[in-house]
Order: C-alpha cells, then structure tokens, then sequence
C-alpha cells in the first residue's frame, strides 16, 4: 500500500532502477549535438516574438469551482478524519495528485487549477479584495510558499507525518484565504504557490492557450508566461528541489548521516545554485544597456519551463502512475474502514517492471525538455540581444543548459 512509499520522503523518493549508463551517455550527446545544431543552423530572426499579447482569461466555469469544492472536501475528509499514519488517502494526495498531477493536468488542460481552486471560489463569493496588491511583491509570496512545500517533502525530519502535512494544510489554507480576501484574485495570480505553479506549467500546453481550447504550438505561448519579480525563483525551486530529490536519493548522500540543517541548506543550495547559474548566463551577453541585462533573466526565464516539466516527468512519473494507483484507492476509503468500493486496490508495477522502456522515457524526457528550452530561448534572444551579439550573446546560455541536462542525466543515473 502507500504506506511503505511514504515513510521516509514525501513521495517515497527515488526507487526506480538508475538509467543505464548507455542510454544517460547517449540522452546526453544528443542533447549536446541538437543544441549547438539549433544555435548554429537555426531560423537567424525570430519567430514568435511577434505573438499578440495574451488575452485576457474567461470567466472562471461555475461547475469547475463546484468540482472543485467537492473534490477538495473528500481529501480534507480524508486527511484531518482518516488514520494518523502512511495510510492516509489525503498524504498521498497531497504529494502525488496535487504536487504531480497538476503538471499533466497543465499540460493536457491549461490552467484549470484557476477553475478549481476552492480558495478562489471562497474569495469570489466575498468581494474583490480590500487592497492593491503590492506590484514589489512579485512572484516573492509564491516562492516562499514553494520552498515551504518542497521542504516538508524533501528535507523535513518527517515527511510521511500526517500531521506535519495536517499543520502545513492548514496554514496554507489560512493564509492563501486571508491573502485572497485582503488583494483578490490578484493574490492568486501571483502569491498561491500552486496556482502559479499550473499557470506557469500551462503555458506550454499545446491544447489550451489563454484558457481557450485551440491546438497550437507551444513555443508560441511559452514566452507569454506573465514577467514579474521573483519568476527566476520560482522556476529555480521547482528545478533546484527536484534535483536535490535525485541527489538525496543517492548512495553517496544516503550513506552519511546528516542533521534536519544539513538537509535543508542543500536543498535551499541547489535552489540557489540553479538560479544564479541562470541570471549570470543570461546576462553574459554584449550590446545591452545595464537596465537591459538586468531585465534578460526574467525575459529568457520561460525558457526553463520546459526543463523543468521534462525533469519532473523523468523523476515522478512511476510516482504518478504506480503509487498514485494505491493513492486513489486510499481516497476510495477516507475515513480508513477497509472500504474497496473498486474492488483488490493492487498496484501494477507496469512501468517499474519494464525498466529499458522506463529508462529510455526518462532519457527522452529530458532530452526534450532541453532541446525545447534551447529553441525557446535562442528564439527570445534573437528578439532580446543585438545583432553583432546574437550568436555570442547565447553561448552562455547555451552551456549553462547543456549542464542542466548532464546533470540532471547523471541524478538520474547515480540513483
């Protein structure tokens, strides 16, 4: 049952066989030869810089927010009124439907989490907001409330504790309410950590572009990702703490006992890591002013989008589809009584089972998080740099996310 994933980490971290060797090798060559082939041989002027900007998103569908309301319930049913121990439907909800899940739910449906948001639905049915939300604020709330989250997964001294997610749920919820009632729904927009999780997710969707159902191409909605201050963060924690999930997960770090410190200042240091990596690489170009390279990491900042969401779907997907199976039959049986309204909850291992086939997913997701990131953000510095510096401008870049792929080739290889 989920019981035993949920123990030690959050998610049950990671299990999987490592890739082999052959196939991390070759992901990796690739990746290398594709983006020096985009950089060098690519379109000289750019493509989507001439997108309209996005529209403004339809009226929230009133049976969304009561889906969501009802679907929120069952799992605080669940977690608050459930056992007290690994078993509980809501733990395995909270970190593999709510945190996982909502990156195919992007993917596949836009930003639908504004749709079934029962903070936002709270929030409507009280007013507009008291105040101006504070434009210096930025994307800050967000990332805090991330970091929140990805702490108590990755480096909290029980992550498996009901309730430590119980007391984390709660705060959560009380101030992503008070926020919502004081600023309104601009409080969402730019301070709900899951909210600007889907919604940054959301514009790589290839089905949904500006909360309207058209099949497009992503790479022309990517770069309408909403700039603010803070938006570096934000992509910085999603990419820093999944590659410390991968590093935590390892022989050498598992080997070494560390503190409840230890464990949080590395995963606050890969965080950082990443995102300073990527404001120096953005700003290691010629022909700017020193406004305009301040200004570049936000601008090229979308580009990690796609790095990010191949990351996550290297790392959890046995995580979504193998234990998010025994997640949902805890859910069937909120309130722990031996409910099997579905019948034998068995999990089938079928990914885990046919690990040359999960291994050559996780190499392609990664890979083409990469190769996506390249072209979005050579086509963005082609509208962005000057012309004397559009080749030169881009090799720092370029470097830098070749190193993301190695790297996060080799996380997954030294499992």
């Amino acid at each position: 049952m989920i019981a035993a994933g949920l123990q030690a980490h959050g998610l049950g971290g990671s299990t999987d066989l490592p890739i082999p060797f052959l196939y991390a090798m070759v992901g990796a060559s690739w990746a290398l030869t594709i983006s020096f082939a985009v950089l060098a041989l690519a379109w000289k002027e750019p493509k989507y810089a001439s997108e309209p900007e996005p529209l403004e998103l339809p009226p929230r569908r009133p049976w969304l927010a009561v889906v969501g309301l009802l679907l929120t319930g069952w799992v605080l049913v669940a977690l608050y009124a459930g056992p007290s121990d690994a078993s509980n439907g809501g733990l395995g909800a909270f970190y593999i439907f709510v945190w996982v899940g909502l990156v195919p739910l992007a993917l596949v449906a836009g930003h639908v989490w504004r749709d079934l948001s029962p903070w936002r639905t709270i929030q409507s049915l009280l007013g507009r907001g008291l105040w101006t939300y504070p434009r210096r604020l930025g994307y800050w709330p967000a990332v805090v409330g991330l970091l929140a989250f990805v702490w108590l997964e990755l480096a909290s001294p029980d992550p498996g504790s009901v309730h430590s997610v119980r007391v984390w749920v709660a705060v959560y919820a009380i101030v992503t309410l008070a926020g919502g009632i004081a600023f309104g729904p601009r409080w969402f927009d730019r301070a709900d950590p899951f909210d600007v999780y889907s919604a940054i997710i959301a514009k790589l969707s290839p089905f949904v572009r500006d909360g309207r159902w058209v099949v497009h191409n992503p790479l022309r909605s990517l770069p309408t990702v909403p700039v603010d201050s803070g938006l570096v963060a934000v992509l910085a924690v999603l990419l820093g703490s999944t590659a410390y999930d991968s590093f935590s997960a390892s022989s050498f770090w598992q080997a070494r006992t560390l503190s409840g410190w230890q464990h949080s200042l590395t995963l606050l240091g890969f965080c950082a890591v990443v995102a300073v990596l990527f404001v120096a690489a953005a700003r290691a170009t010629g022909g700017v002013t020193g406004a305009e390279r301040r200004r570049l990491p936000g601008r090229l900042a979308h580009s990690l989008v796609p790095i990010v969401v191949g990351y996550i779907f290297a790392h959890y997907l046995t995580y979504l589809l193998e234990k998010g199976q025994a997640a949902f039959f805890a859910l069937l049986d909120p309130l722990g009584r031996g409910w099997t309204p579905l019948g034998d909850p068995a999990t089938h291992y079928f990914l885990s089972e046919h690990t040359s086939t999960l291994a050559a997913l996780k190499v392609t997701f990664v890979v083409a998080g990469h190769v996506l990131a390249v072209i979005a953000a050579h086509d963005k510095a082609l509208a962005l740099l000057p012309k004397a510096h559009r080749l030169s401008g881009q090799l720092a870049m370029l470097l830098l996310m070749v190193a993301y792929t190695f790297t996060g080739l080799f996380l997954l290889f030294s499992v």
